[in-house]
């Protein structure tokens, strides 16, 4: 009997009784928590050989995989590659396939990605769009990371649909994970996305927890947080192992020594609390000669003491280094810290091995090829205690020493991504002498994380790590400052779309302090390049942190830098930043700016690099931007035109990373115009682009949000319609780019007030949806979305008898209105008309007169601007908001 897997009955039946619901088409999912040494390693091996002997069982696909620490934010989509595997050799594969995988049984490294996509259909061209277009938005650090995330969400995606469809065209499939904390963030997004599709597919999932580390916060903390999460969900059960009961240690010590006293195993049970692990340590040294003493000190560590105290010194020395080195370490990198023949180290580790301290074990994919000998600490226990022998200095020497040990004499790119996490996981811990090179490893290790696996909670964390080593270098450090300016603006660019309008988003840095950092970091350079990069990511912190009006200043700022500079390119990126955020506050200085940066374009030779991401991604947004302007303006004709020019440009793109806002901004000069049906086309064909990629989106729901805003104006669809904008409000909310929270709460509002078939409570919820707006804008300085909220809010004060609250928050409108004149998402012959019908309801007859006035000139002048005939009439008897103000006949009373 296996001394270290008893009294698990309850346990095993419940992993029965979950592997026999997958023979009924019923998926579940089990956690099995405890501290470590407790058995549930053991749990799993002892299920595994059950099902192996039992005919109901049999046919059961039993695949196990295991997270493994000791590489910093981890190896992305590690056990989900593990997982994979073996599913995938199971069946009939298409040669290129099977020849792939070929490679990958001889010890061939591949990266997840070329993995995943070998094994799944269709993920491979995801993983490669994903790919260019995080490589562009890095590139530059000006592209809306909202649009990245649905790539990640959408390679999860398809990840579970290949394995549901694995587990439906054969037998049943129980999925194990041993040493869950360690899970990296991309293969838990691949959990969450399978344990939401459990209920009817025949997938099992049993993880095993281990929670020591919880406590101490960090990865483990935030895996611990998901389990629950989970758990609240309803979509997996937690279980937790405690230790041994007494009878449980009695049965254990009768199997394996017959012999033994009674008051053993008594005291056994006390000396280890029921430890599974510390239990299986006591039992393999008992003799016959030890009576009913247990014969093994209670201190583990005293206990490797003991062993090792055998050893001479320099080979105490040498498990030393090899316990740096990690629980897996090779006798080639303990050779190479040492300073020692790689042969002489072999010998003394061969016989070391015999203390039962260490013993050998395959080596890992990376080191397949190496002539050394690979050997492992018996147990995880042992390895800590004779890695914490040493003193921090001496840590700091070895893990500097293994680094250099680990470093490969060849260029980065034929480096596999494990080892460069064990060289930098040793940097890290290399002391002072080692931040700047650990800097340098894991600001690429972010990159490539990033735009190699769409792994961005990973790139976050080692950009974090990154940092930590940059701000320990000592001031003035040559390195310091470049590093600091190199990962901050990675960091943001990872972070954007968490941040919600706060300083600190959740989970994440102070975003306002990182860019002012980075922006005297590039002071201190020098360089004008770096100058005018900074004061504009330092502009996008401040528009979340602080409101339009600072961000405004920065982007100015830059504007001013780059004209000093000379740089076409650098001006050309300012401008059009500049450009589209300055239209929210005067849309005639944006318009302006906008023509100035498509005029550079089109006269400067230098502006004519089609392979730049920079200037593709400027260009791209400058065009739409001037051409929602000109429709924001009332020049309907040209933006319609420079709209259609743009989405045709746009879809014809490999990347088409803008697309959804081009055709947004179509779409509502198509609504303006009376074209509902050419408006819904487009949106729906937005709206499909981004649901192919997976994932929420903030220009997703704002697509949603106008689709929805067409829908209720028919009785047939209206029920349709709020629902749909329902569900883009939960999204806004979920994805929170802060330009766009306030329209489309706006439009949220204004759907409940002209849905054909209104919710019961559509009045109070549109009211409280206005209130929030107008006190969210005046501190975030949107203007344009606190004059519609205010107008919004009228309606409703109106529609519920208070006429007095109701002119008040019209009149405030139209006095924000006449400061500000045009403004972007704001149709000024809209609050005009809403004014209009308050003041008129309030009594005020003659200013009702003059503000209808001005509202059918603004149509009128809107009009001159379409030279189709047919779109013109369109325009004016076609959009309900014109027929209302055209029709209206508000004689003298």
């Amino acid at each position: 009997m296996r001394t270290e897997f008893v009294d698990r009955v309850e346990h095993m039946a419940e992993l029965r009784e979950l592997a026999a619901g997958l023979f009924a088409g019923r998926g579940g999912a089990l956690v099995l928590d405890s501290i470590a040494g407790m058995g549930k390693t053991s749990l799993l091996g002892a299920f595994s050989r059950l099902s192996a002997e039992d005919p109901g069982l049999r046919r059961l696909r039993l695949v196990g995989a295991r997270c493994h620490p000791g590489i910093g934010p981890g190896l992305v989509y590690g056990p989900v590659v593990d997982l994979m595997l073996p599913l995938a050799k199971g069946v009939k594969q298409p040669g290129p396939v099977r020849q792939f995988l070929s490679f990958t049984r001889r010890g061939v490294v591949r990266t997840a990605p070329e993995l995943l996509s070998a094994m799944v259909p269709g993920l491979g061209m995801a993983f490669t769009i994903g790919q260019e277009v995080t490589q562009a938005s890095l590139a530059t650090g000006s592209m809306p990371f909202d649009s990245l995330q649905p790539f990640q969400q959408g390679v999860a995606l398809q990840i579970v649909e290949a394995l549901v469809d694995l587990a439906r065209s054969g037998d049943p499939i129980l999925l194990t994970v041993d040493d869950v904390q360690h899970m990296d963030p991309s293969s838990m997004l691949v959990v969450d996305r399978l344990l939401h599709q459990l209920s009817d597919a025949p997938i099992g999932l049993v993880l095993s927890h281990t929670t020591d580390a919880v406590a101490g916060g960090g990865h483990a903390a935030m895996v611990e947080e998901m389990l629950q999460r989970w758990a609240d969900d309803g979509v997996l059960t937690r279980r937790r192992l405690g230790g041994l009961p007494p009878d449980a240690v009695h049965e254990l010590v009768r199997s394996t020594h017959p012999t033994a006293p009674a008051a053993y195993s008594e005291k056994l049970t006390r000396l280890t609390d029921g430890h599974a692990v510390f239990v299986r340590l006591c039992l393999d040294e008992w003799r016959p000669d030890a009576g009913d003493e247990v014969g093994l000190p209670p201190s583990l560590t005293r206990i490797v003491e003991t062993r090792m105290g055998v050893l001479p010194a320099e080979d105490r020395e040498l498990l030393a280094v090899a316990a740096t080195q990690g629980p897996v370490f090779l006798s080639r990198v303990v050779a190479g810290a040492l300073g020692a023949r790689d042969e002489d180290v072999m010998e003394r580790l061969r016989r070391i091995a015999g203390t039962g301290l260490v013993e050998l074990t395959s080596p890992p994919a990376w080191a397949t090829e190496e002539e050394s000998d690979c050997y492992r600490f018996q147990h995880g226990a042992l390895w800590r205690v004779v890695y914490e022998r040493q003193t921090p200095g001496q840590a700091w020497a070895r893990h500097a020493a293994v680094a250099r040990a680990l470093t490969p004499e060849r260029p980065r790119d034929d480096v596999p991504l494990p080892l460069r996490l064990e060289i930098a996981g040793h940097l890290r811990r290399g002391g002072p002498r080692c931040l700047a090179a650990s800097a340098e490893a894991h600001a690429e290790l972010a990159r490539t994380a990033a735009t190699e696996g769409l792994s961005f909670a990973e790139a976050e964390r080692h950009c974090e790590e990154a940092l930590r080593a940059v701000r320990a270098l000592p001031a003035g450090d040559a390195a310091r400052d470049r590093l600091l300016i190199q990962v901050t603006e990675l960091l943001l660019s990872l972070t954007e779309v968490r941040w919600r309008g706060s300083s600190t988003p959740a989970g994440g840095p102070d975003i306002d302090a990182l860019a002012a950092d980075a922006e005297a970091a590039a002071a201190r350079c020098g360089l004008p390049e770096l100058r005018i990069r900074t004061a504009l990511l330092r502009g996008k912190t401040l528009l979340a942190t602080r409101g339009l009006v600072p961000s405004l200043t920065k982007l100015r700022e830059a504007v001013d830098l780059a004209e000093e500079h000379g740089d076409p390119v650098a001006l050309f990126v300012a401008r059009v930043e500049y450009g589209r955020q300055v239209s929210k506050r005067r849309l005639s200085d944006g318009l302006a700016q906008l023509r100035e940066a498509e005029r550079l374009y089109a006269t400067d030779p230098r502006l004519g690099d089609r392979e730049d991401p920079v200037l593709q991604h400027a260009r791209n947004l400058g065009e739409m931007q001037l051409g929602v302007s000109l429709f924001d303006s009332g020049d309907l004709g040209e933006a319609l035109e420079r709209l259609r020019r743009c989405t045709e440009r746009l879809a014809g793109e490999t990347l088409r990373a803008e697309l959804p806002i081009a055709l947004n901004y179509l779409a509502q000069v198509y609504t303006a115009l009376g074209e509902e049906a050419e408006a819904e086309e487009v949106l729906r064909r937005a709206l499909e682009f981004e649901a192919e990629r997976g994932g929420d989106s903030g220009w997703h729901a704002y697509n949603a949000a106008l689709l929805a805003q067409l829908l209720v104006r028919h009785p047939a669809r209206g029920a349709e319609g709020v629902r749909l904008m329902e569900q883009a409000w939960a999204e806004t909310e979920r994805t929170w780019l802060a330009n766009l929270v306030p329209i489309v709460r706006n439009l949220y509002a204004q759907t409940l007030l002209e849905a054909a078939e209104p919710p019961a409570d559509a009045l109070e919820r549109a009211g409280r949806l206005a209130v929030d707006t107008v006190l969210e804008t005046r501190n975030s300085g949107m203007i344009r979305s606190e004059i519609a909220a205010l107008s919004l809010r009228s309606r409703v004060l109106l529609a519920q008898g208070d006429r007095t609250e109701a002119e008040v928050s019209a009149r405030e409108a139209l006095r924000v209105l006449d400061e500000v004149g045009d403004m972007p998402a704001l149709r000024t012959e809209e609050v005009l008309y809403r004014a209009a019908v308050v003041l008129r309801e309030t009594g005020n007859h003659a200013e009702a007169r003059s503000l209808l006035g001005r509202a059918r000139a603004v149509i009128a002048r809107k009009a001159e601007s379409i030279p189709d005939e047919r779109l013109r009439e369109g325009f004016l008897r076609n959009v309900p908001l014109n027929r209302a103000v055209l029709d209206a006949e508000w004689g003298e009373r």
